[in-house]
């Protein structure tokens, strides 16, 4: 489904600020994965998801989707494609169109026609809405008229899950998604996105920095440090995997023991 073959990415080249974010990095992904990607800030995962998304061009290597070259393929077009979650719940709709508006932009986004962005939404397409809606729990199918800015941050973010699964994409990439969310919130936007990925067949990839979920969560689970992946695991040796044993394979993978806090404390908050 997704293939990445030793992609590169520096930021700032023949600068004293140059950062190589992203180092020879390969990484192969089945249809129907649902990979948890953990490590700690700088270490690349959204540079990761970047590269993916087409927020910049690698400088070297090559990504391919589905058999699709689309290393050079600009942003907008892998967007058809690909859905994107960020940490903000602020990022990902526009606060000052209303939720129905946010939902027909998301509806018509995977259109070729040129036409597409000026179509007009039918009594079909409101009633396709309403339900989708609906199943979110949260009361949004009364108030598609409202100005998504109205919304609160978990609102807004289990709408943003929707538009970026409403027609279902080839791939799914959550950043961090429920972090900046009240624990209570995060949890059900969480089980919301595992029921969406699981109902759709969806692949997806998703960075936390919650040691728990990175093993519980989906069927694989990624390290990264300093632009590399020191960590894959998946099947019977991921299943008979504990935190401390993550922990001690990224010591041993990346030369050095993980130093971040907000990662080391989640390994006591088991939920």
């Amino acid at each position: 489904m997704l293939k990445l073959t030793n992609v590169s990415k520096t930021f700032h080249p023949g600068t004293v600020n140059s950062k190589t974010a992203l180092d020879h990095l390969s990484l192969h992904v089945k249809k129907g994965d649902f990979i948890t990607i953990i490590g700690s800030n700088g270490a690349g995962k959204s540079t990761v998801f970047n590269a993916i998304c087409g927020g910049f061009y690698v400088d070297e290597g090559k990504v391919e989707l589905d058999g699709e070259d689309i290393t050079f393929q600009p942003e907008h077009y892998r967007a058809r494609q690909i859905g994107h979650l960020f940490q903000d719940p602020m990022r990902g709709t526009a606060p000052n169109m209303t939720i129905e508006e946010n939902l027909a932009i998301a509806y018509l986004r995977t259109s070729r026609a040129q036409s597409a962005y000026f179509s007009r939404v039918s009594k079909a397409d409101r009633e396709f809405f309403r339900e989708q809606l609906r199943q979110l729990d949260m009361g949004l199918e009364d108030r598609m008229k409202n100005p998504v800015g109205l919304l609160s941050g978990g609102q807004r973010q289990a709408l943003t899950l929707l538009m970026a699964t409403l027609v279902t994409p080839k791939l799914l990439l959550l950043d961090e998604h429920t972090a900046a969310l009240d624990p209570g919130t995060a949890e059900k936007v969480l089980q919301l996105t595992k029921r969406v990925v699981s109902e759709r067949d969806i692949t997806c990839l998703m960075v936390t920095h919650n040691m728990n979920q990175a093993l519980e969560l989906g069927n694989r689970t990624l390290m990264m440090d300093s632009g590399h992946i020191v960590l894959d695991v998946e099947g019977e040796e991921r299943a008979g995997m504990t935190v401390d044993d993550l922990l001690e394979r990224f010591s041993v993978n990346a030369g050095k023991a993980l130093d971040n806090d907000r990662i080391l404390t989640s390994k006591m908050k088991k939920k």
